[in-house]
């Protein structure tokens, strides 16, 4: 079975650092700082399509915060960064079928952007 996914593994871990690649942290600020929701739901599209590690999410996360980009935009997209992986889609339906895979991005999807808009909600309640 491994022999199998192989092409496929293979093609998603290709996939995710051209994207990597082609998305410079200075295009991606300008996308952001109309509205928080707006910011956490681009946040969260883009995370969920450049997937990566948990280790160079945070990397990443301080970058976009240096260049400008709202907590809440940077936290939606370090969660689904690591969670919803749209570009693994296809390996992930192949081992636990479409339907948990869909319903499984799906669901974490929707949890990283509210856990970003409780998360920057929580900060400014204790006064940080």
């Amino acid at each position: 079975m491994f022999w199998g996914m192989l092409p496929i593994i293979l093609g998603v871990i290709l996939f995710t650092g051209l994207l990597i690649q082609i998305l410079p942290t200075e295009a991606a600020a300008g996308w952001f700082g109309r509205h928080e929701l707006l910011d956490a739901l681009i946040g969260a599209a883009a995370g969920s399509v450049s997937t990566g590690q948990p280790v160079t999410s945070y990397v990443l996360g301080g970058e976009l915060l240096t260049k400008g980009v709202s907590l809440v935009a940077v936290t939606a997209f370090l969660i689904s960064w690591v969670t919803v992986g749209s570009i693994q889609l296809p390996a992930e339906a192949l081992m636990l079928g479409w339907r948990f895979a869909l319903f499984r991005n799906l669901i974490c999807f929707g949890f990283s952007i509210l856990i970003a808009l409780l998360t920057v909600a929580t900060l400014g309640w204790s006064g940080q």
